[in-house]
């Protein structure tokens, strides 16, 4: 079995396991893309997880008009569609808030974090195959979660016991992709993914290094100062770029 077929079935695991998890308000609405948009994301794994990757780059969790859309981390519809070369089939949470519809790669918004990061690779790497060859993108959640107003709910945001069963399948899920991947080093894409990232894989035989960069959410003053400048300049003093 390839690496990739390995991590789709372990990938398939996960969203079977978090798909039994309950939610408490305010957590109103709960949208699995690794259900929904799993044509896409085996795709992405089939084309770009078919063997080992020195870096994975680790997000916190889909946003709204990114992964929750295409199934690719960070998954700006265009990043995806004309950099990656990635489409398929994209259906539907079973619940859905009308301010946040899932239209797939008909989605009309860009999500300004995916636009950044994939900016980046594109821009210094050229082409996919380039920036696949030594490095992968993955998230460390693969729920999306909204109140009834539509604001977006962080992980890191949910009561303790929520927070223990979700991260409990997560640290597995992630501990498989880094070994499998044979990753020499984990960057957590903001504060959240690196301490996670540090918690779930500490334990690992042959751990890999985990550093973090800078998140390029707009919501960040420091990321709107020129995100790609600052995280180029920190990947190269961590002897990565």
């Amino acid at each position: 079995m390839s690496t990739a077929s390995r991590l789709k079935a372990e990938g398939d695991r996960l969203c079977d396991r978090v798909g039994r998890l309950s939610f408490a308000p305010p957590v109103a609405f709960v949208y699995n893309p690794l259900l929904y948009a799993r044509e896409v994301w085996h795709r992405y794994l089939e084309r770009y997880a078919d063997g080992r990757r020195r870096v994975v780059f680790l997000g916190m969790n889909p946003g709204p008009w990114g992964m929750a859309q295409t199934g690719v981390p960070f998954g700006e519809v265009a990043a995806v569609r004309d950099w990656m070369g990635l489409e398929g089939r994209v259906g539907r949470p079973a619940a859905e808030h009308p301010k946040r519809p899932i239209a797939g790669f008909d989605c009309p918004r860009s999500e300004v974090s995916g636009r950044r990061l994939w900016g980046l690779m594109a821009t210094r790497f050229r082409s996919p195959q380039r920036f696949f060859a030594d490095h992968f993108v993955a998230n460390y959640c693969p729920l999306v979660f909204m109140a009834e107003s539509a604001r977006n709910i962080t992980p890191d945001k949910l009561p303790a016991s929520e927070r223990h069963e979700l991260f409990a399948s997560c640290d597995v899920y992630l501990r498989t992709f880094v070994s499998e991947l044979g990753a020499e080093h984990v960057v957590g894409v903001g504060k959240f993914a690196f301490e996670r990232a540090k918690a779930a894989l500490a334990s690992l035989d042959g751990a890999p290094a985990v550093a973090s960069i800078l998140h390029p959410s707009p919501a960040s003053p420091a990321a709107n100062r020129g995100w790609a400048r600052q995280a180029t300049a920190q990947l190269i003093a961590l002897g990565l770029w």
